[in-house]
C-alpha cells in the first residue's frame, strides 16, 4: 500500500499543496474542475494503483472555496464532515428535492447526495488542524452567485460551510474502491453574488499550502 493521494482541482492548487507537504510519500495531482472529471479521474488513479499491487491509503479532496458568511471566514480552513452534492435533484413548485427523495431505488444513488468523511482521517486532521471550522461542504456544478440563491442554499443546508466543485465526485470514487476520504478547503471568498473584489487568492492559497504540512 501506498501513501495519502490529495486530488485538487486545478495546477495552482496542487502546486499550494506540495509547497507545504513535509511526507514525501504523499502524492498530488490535480484532476479538473466540476464532479464529473474528478470522479473519473479519481477512479482512474485509484484503479490503477489497485491494479499495480499499490492501492492509496486514503484520499483527500483538497483546494480552495466559497465560504457562507458568518460560518467561516474568508482565509479560514475547512474540514469537510460530509460532502453533499447540493444541486443533486429536482426543482418544484414547493422547492428543491434531494435526489434521493425522488423515489428512485437506493441502489440507483451509489450511495445517496451525501458522503461522510472518514472518522480517523477527520479526527486526525482536526487533531492537527485545531483552527480549522469542521462541517459539510457542499458541490456544486455551478457556482453561488446571488444573495437568493445563497439564503436558499444556506436554509437547506444549516451545518454547510463552504462550497466547491470536485468533493462530491471525489468522494464517491474513493468510496467506490473502499478508500478512506475527507475534504479539505481553504476559503476565498464569500459565497453569493459574484464579485472578484472581494476575491482573497493569495490568502486562501497560503492557508492551503500551511494546511498541507499537516497530510501524511
Amino acid at each position: 500500500m501506498t501513501g495519502l493521494l490529495v486530488l485538487t482541482a486545478v495546477p495552482a492548487e496542487a502546486e499550494a499543496v506540495r509547497a507545504g507537504l513535509t511526507d514525501p510519500t504523499v502524492t498530488v495531482r490535480p484532476v479538473g474542475v466540476g464532479p464529473a472529471v474528478a470522479g473519473a479521474a479519481t477512479a482512474r488513479l485509484l484503479a490503477l494503483a489497485e491494479a499495480a499491487g499499490r492501492p492509496y491509503r486514503a484520499v483527500v479532496s483538497a483546494g480552495i472555496a466559497g465560504g457562507f458568511a458568518g460560518r467561516v471566514p474568508v482565509g479560514g480552513t475547512v474540514l469537510g464532515t460530509r460532502s453533499v452534492a447540493a444541486d443533486l435533484g429536482a426543482e418544484s413548485p414547493e422547492g428543491f428535492i434531494p435526489v434521493d427523495e425522488l423515489g428512485m431505488p437506493p441502489e440507483l444513488l451509489g450511495g445517496g447526495p451525501t458522503v461522510d468523511a472518514d472518522p480517523e482521517l477527520l479526527a486526525n486532521l482536526r487533531a492537527a488542524l485545531p483552527g480549522a471550522v469542521v462541517g459539510a461542504i457542499l458541490t456544486v456544478s455551478t457556482v453561488t452567485g446571488t444573495a437568493a440563491s445563497t439564503r436558499a442554499l444556506a436554509d437547506r443546508h444549516p451545518d454547510a460551510l463552504a462550497e466547491a466543485m470536485e468533493g462530491y465526485g471525489v468522494a464517491v470514487a474513493a468510496a467506490q474502491a473502499a478508500v478512506p476520504f475527507v475534504e479539505l478547503r481553504t476559503v476565498s471568498n464569500p459565497i453569493g453574488p459574484r464579485d472578484r473584489g472581494s476575491w482573497r487568492m493569495r490568502e486562501a492559497f497560503t492557508a492551503l499550502t500551511e494546511a498541507a504540512r499537516t497530510l501524511r
